[in-house]
This record gives C-alpha cells, structure tokens and sequence, in this order.
C-alpha cells in the first residue's frame, strides 16, 4: 500500500522544530504534510502514528560490503537497517580492478535481495580509477569515491592494492574537480607514523585496546586531515571526511573550514559510547581506535555545535569468530546500522538533550545532499520519496544481535537498555518493517543512479 494518510504523529524535521502534522502519501511519495485531522482524498486509508514521532526515512552512508556471505548479505544486511529504522544505504567497494565489472557484479546479487534502498562508493586504488573517474560519474551513478591515504607504498600490498602516495591524491583530486566535482571520501591516517609506534608497542607487549590506540594516536589522524584540505582547497576538489574520531582532528576541521566550506565529515556512534577503556578485547579492535573520554565528549560537542555533519555505522558484518582472538590478530570492524537510531536517541537525546532536529540532520538531510541524494531522499517536503521512519521515543529494548539479522552474530551493545526505537520503516510508501518484524519482500530496495547537479534517478542499474 502506498497510498494512505499516517495520522497522529509529530513530524520531525531537519530544518526547524518537531510539529503535529499528518504526512499524506501517494504513489510512494510525500504529498502533503497537512494540519492534524484535516482532510485526505476521499477513499484513501488511514494509519496511525498516534503518540510516535515520524522521521524521513534515516541514511547510512558507510557500510561495508562483502565481508558477509555473498549471496545472502544483501538481504541480511538490509533487514538489518530496516530495523534500525534505516531507509537507504551506501556501500563502499574497495578492489583493484576496474569498477565497471565490479558494478555489474554486485547488481546481479543486490537488485532482487534489497530491502531499502542503496548506492555505492567505490575506493580509488590506482591509475585506471583516475581515468575512469568520469565513467564512474555518468554512467554508473557513483558520485562519491574513498581513498585511503594511509596504503603508500606497499602498505596495501595485503589487500592486493597497488601503493599510491601524494602524488596520486594530488591527481585524484585534480580530476575529481574536472569532472564535476563528486564527493571525495579519505580516510585519513599517516601510515609512517603508526607503522613506527606500532613496533614500539608491540615490542613492549601490548595487547589491550589503550595499546591499540596508543599506536595510532591522534596525530596521525588530524595531520593527513591538514594536508588533505590544504590540497582539496587547492585543487577545488569537495573532500569528507569519515569516522573521526579525535578532539584534535575535529578542531582542525572547524579551522579549516574559515577559509574553504567544502569540507565535511561523519562521526560514528561506536566512538560516542566506548574508549580505550573498554573491555572488549579483540571485539573492539577498529580503524581509528577507540579514545580518550575527552575525545568521546569532544564528538558529543561536535553533534551539538553543528561541526560533524554525518552520524554512519561503518558497518561491517563481522563473524565474532573473526574478533575473538589476541589484538594484533583479531580482524577490524563491527556492525553498526541497527543501533545508530536508538544509541543517539537514549545516549544523545535523553540523557544529553540532544535535539531531535539535530539527530535528523544527522541522518537524513546532511547525507542527502552531501551524496547527492536530494530532493528524493533526506526529507518530507512535497515529491519526495515516501520514506518515512516511526519512532517510539519511550520503547527501551535490550540490544540482541540474533533479533537484528544481520549476517554478523553480535552486537557492541548486546545487552546494553537503550531508549528510543524505530517501530515502523517506510521505503517509497510500502512497509518494510513493523514492531521488529521485516514484512517487506527482498527486492523492493531499488538502486539510486546518483547524479551530480541533478535528483538521482531510481532503480538505473544498467
């Protein structure tokens, strides 16, 4: 059904305060926020969100595919956030061929198991991925590409990536510029640096997360952030930053931007709930590491002053086979994308008073236009795409990765009671998932063919 009036609800917005309006839809999309009880067209059903509060339907624009069970993962990790409330999804590549086959191929499996909505990001690893930048752009809808900055020399030698250097981030952004300037997504980390403490802490036997994290301080984040908006600046290239994790990397940021705007970055929640501290062992072995309490209240402060624009998962369906092992040989990365919604609302809105406009921009807007997914996705106004989130800001749950559905079987907040759930997840006006339940059918999701300049055109996989 995707012709009905949802009453009851108070709407939230990303650009002004929560308010009392019914959301009308038609043919999958927002026609109408209309005043509380006034009327619909004749005939058209009603559903009630009576005491809920209604969200655009929530983004994640960092998730990690291929670490799951090709044929499946798709669908498993698609249930997985629809419910977290989550609407359309991003997903980063990261290979050393041409992306043209890789895209063919990773339609084959997506196109009939999505459940939401996704996009992709491809990671720039060598010369061929500059030339065909521009390919990239116009005719697969790709308009955000990631590089790491940290795989010089032989560094990515393990992934089979070729080694790059400054020279190649120089070029890269060079051409992103000529060919309409698309998102440019860098992983920021000075790889000599690290490699050196690394040593150092391991002959010292380390084997804790403050050993993690003590081998790849702050420094080597916030450093590469400098040179990497020096260099964006001035090449006219439009840079993101993801996963920030530091209270220094984050100033340098709010520098940055007084003399060049195109800059933006995301804060993931795994960073607004553990420190180095944590017990966790290998389980919270992650790429940045976990940090001090001061740099976790520092991300807190960046939610609420408006210097991160992005809250994302880099989600990773990890087996917890994978991490339960000594430090140095548990692999990186878990999942996130269920639990986003409920950490902000519990950790951020109850207990810190964070708005719940802010936690929209957040997740809906920011996104949105950063990648190139507005005026269909991010928001409620007339002709956009009816998807909507519904959220209960008074359902506690305890976390338990099996009733999530991802192919990973844990969760860093198993056993954690947090407050503020979604309960219904919208996409294009069709249900998806209802009180936990995944009623939607595999396939619905359809790809977003992003364009630069231009609204991104639904379901283009060819």
């Amino acid at each position: 059904m995707t012709d009905f009036v949802l009453r009851g609800g108070t709407v939230v917005h990303p650009d002004r305060p929560p308010e009392r309006r019914d959301v009308l839809v038609q043919k999958g999309k927002i026609a109408a926020l209309l005043a509380p009880g006034a009327a619909a067209p004749a005939g058209i059903a009603e559903e009630s969100a009576k005491g809920l509060h209604v969200f655009p339907g929530l983004i994640d624009a960092h998730v990690h595919f291929g670490f799951g069970e090709k044929i499946t993962e798709y669908s498993t990790e698609t249930v997985y956030a629809a419910q977290g409330g989550f609407t359309t999804i991003l997903g980063y590549f990261l290979n050393n061929e041409a992306y043209t086959d890789v895209y063919r191929r990773e339609q084959e499996y997506a196109r009939t198991r999505c459940h939401v909505d996704y996009g992709f990001h491809f990671t720039t690893c060598n010369e061929l991925h500059i030339r065909e930048l521009g390919e990239y752009v116009n005719g697969y809808g790709v308009t955000s590409f990631k590089y790491f900055m940290n795989f010089k020399g032989e560094e990515g030698r393990y992934m089979g990536l070729d080694g790059t250097d400054d020279g190649y981030l120089y070029a890269l952004l060079g051409e992103s510029a000529r060919v309409g300037r698309p998102t440019m997504v860098l992983h920021t980390e000075n790889i000599e640096i690290v490699n050196r403490l690394r040593r150092e802490v391991q002959a010292a036997g380390g084997q804790t997360l403050r050993d993690w994290a003590a081998a790849k301080p702050p420094v080597t984040e916030s450093e590469p952030t400098v040179r990497a908006m020096f260099l964006a600046e001035k090449l006219n290239a439009r840079v993101y930053f993801p996963h920030i994790s530091s209270r220094e990397a984050l100033d340098e940021i709010r520098l940055w931007r007084k003399r060049y705007a195109d800059v933006t970055c995301e804060i993931c929640p795994h960073y607004l709930t553990h420190t180095e501290t944590s017990d966790l062992g290998g389980r919270g072995r992650a790429n940045p590491p976990f940090r001090t309490q001061d740099d976790q209240e520092a991300l807190w402060e960046a939610l609420a002053d408006g210097t991160a624009d992005v809250v994302a998962s880099d989600h990773v369906p990890r087996k917890k086979a994978t991490k339960d092992k000594p430090l140095w040989l548990a692999s990186q990365g878990f999942p996130g994308t269920a639990t986003i919604l409920p950490v902000l609302l519990s950790e951020g809105y109850h207990k810190r008073k964070l708005p719940l406009q802010r936690i929209c921009q957040v997740l809906t807007s920011a996104p949105a236009k950063i990648f190139q997914l507005d005026p269909l996705k991010g928001s409620l106004a007339p002709g956009a795409d009816a998807d909507l989130t519904v959220v209960n800001l008074e359902k506690e749950r305890i976390v338990n990765a099996e009733e999530l559905g991802s192919f990973s079987d844990y969760s860093l907040y198993d056993g954690w009671k947090l407050k503020g759930w979604p309960v219904r997840t919208i996409v294009r006006g069709v249900t998806v998932m209802q009180d936990g339940r995944i009623v939607g059918a595999p396939g619905h999701g359809k790809y977003l063919f992003r364009r630069l300049g231009q609204p991104p055109i639904l379901g283009r996989t060819n």
